[in-house]
């Protein structure tokens, strides 16, 4: 890796790590908070759903901000509307908010993320690429998640620490503070590079062209259309399992207000995405296919949540916990390679943003569900139909295995971002 490479990827990790840290201040608790501003179960996995619902919704607009304005506007705005949206939902819960005011501030939330959502990825390929980088992307890829996992692990710890010793409502105001920082340094050092933004057409005329570019990009091609159509799925479960995972561990625990408890769950899963994100190139090396990576760790997912369902220890439980995040880990760099790898420069953010969206699409439908499972049934159960579930993706994931494209092998390795 040359230097103006190596700087490359040095600024993305720590846009990475700015930006798991903020998030992670409140992902041990998310679910605790919502249940403690008033709503049920239901309700709480519903307000979850309209955030991915906001991200579906505004997926497409704010991929033509990153592909016509650029990519570090797309990053700026999205650290701008993050911060906001974190605050108001710190005042729902200070006031107690009905339902309505949560399900809007929560699409709003989703708004900001899909200003993330492919632009950052889609910045680093095609940097990588102007400064002649031709090493692994999953190295890349797997440092990602080392560094994410490590600010995940402090950022979960700190969060249920802070709100054990203070209340439930701080590390949502942390989350907005370290917004605001990570604003100022990507204003400062963060450069479109190896990308020029098409400023040629109008919103409306862009977001029409954005439409037709994922749909030929992504759905007309067969590899690339069944990794998208399989991520409704596996996002949809396992964001309901992260949550979901919270109360259930303290249910297990035996003691329901002891956050830190839930911050440390969320801790020691973060420990196991750095694991696996040191380990992602190695295991990925074991086997010819990259869909190999993916699809075994997909059923070890699916294995893991039928365990989880079933447990009644909580060591077990925490001892899955590790197994889940880690095998999730080694799926993300590999799959993230995959889809980079198939995809022209000038439509990747469009297309990665375009695969997001099918991933938030999942999660809309699938958390309220499990989430009325889960007051019918409890949360055991739920982990169980969410498993079952999962499992639906895995032979879309095969059909994308059929098509026998290049970049299931090591034979496009260093060539994204230069068709």
């Amino acid at each position: 890796m040359n230097p103006a490479a190596r700087r490359v990827q040095r600024i993305y990790l720590t846009l990475l790590l700015g930006n798991t840290l903020a998030a992670s201040f409140i992902w041990g608790i998310n679910t605790l908070f919502l249940l403690d501003a008033g709503l049920t179960n239901f309700e709480a996995f519903a307000a979850n759903a309209f955030f991915t619902a906001g991200m579906v919704v505004f997926e497409i607009p704010t991929g033509v901000v990153a592909d016509t304005v650029g990519r570090k506007a797309s990053y700026l705005l999205g650290t701008v509307t993050l911060s906001v949206t974190t605050a108001l939902y710190w005042m729902l819960w200070l006031s107690h908010a009905p339902f309505v005011w949560w399900a809007l501030v929560s699409v709003l939330l989703g708004l900001g993320f899909t200003f993330f959502s492919g632009a950052v990825d889609a910045w680093l390929v095609d940097a990588l690429a102007a400064t002649e980088y031709t090493g692994s992307l999953e190295a890349v890829f797997g440092r990602g998640l080392v560094v994410t996992g490590v600010a995940m692990f402090a950022g979960s710890v700190l969060g249920g620490v802070i709100a054990q010793a203070t209340n439930l409502g701080v590390p949502f105001l942390l989350r907005a503070g370290v917004l605001v920082v990570m604003f100022v340094f990507a204003a400062v050092v963060m450069k479109d590079i190896g990308f020029t933004p098409d400023r040629s057409m109008g919103p409306l005329k862009a977001t029409r062209n954005v439409l037709v570019q994922s749909i030929d990009h992504g759905l007309r091609r067969r590899s690339v259309r069944y990794v998208i159509l399989s991520a409704p799925f596996a996002s949809g479960v396992g964001i309901y399992a992260f949550y979901a995972l919270q109360p259930y561990l303290l249910e297990l625990y035996g003691d329901p207000t002891a956050y830190s408890v839930a911050g440390l769950a969320a801790a020691i899963l973060s420990l196991a995405q750095v694991a696996g994100g040191v380990l992602a190139p190695r295991i990925r090396g074991l086997f010819a296919r990259r869909t190999t990576t993916v699809i075994g760790a997909s059923l070890c997912s699916v294995v893991v949540l039928v365990v989880l369902g079933i447990t009644s220890l909580f060591w077990l439980a925490v001892v899955f916990l590790v197994v889940w995040g880690f095998v999730f880990a080694v799926a993300g760099p590999v799959r993230q390679a995959y889809l980079n790898d198939m995809i022209p420069s000038k439509q990747r953010a469009t297309v990665l943003s375009f695969d997001s969206l099918f991933g938030s699409l999942g999660g809309v439908f699938i958390q309220p569900a499990l989430g009325r499972a889960a007051d019918a049934w409890g949360y055991g159960t739920s982990l169980v139909i969410g498993g079952v579930v999962e499992l639906i993706g895995i032979p879309i994931l095969y059909l994308s295995r059929r098509q026998r494209d290049p970049a299931d092998t090591d034979a496009v390795r260093g060539e994204a971002g230069r068709r």
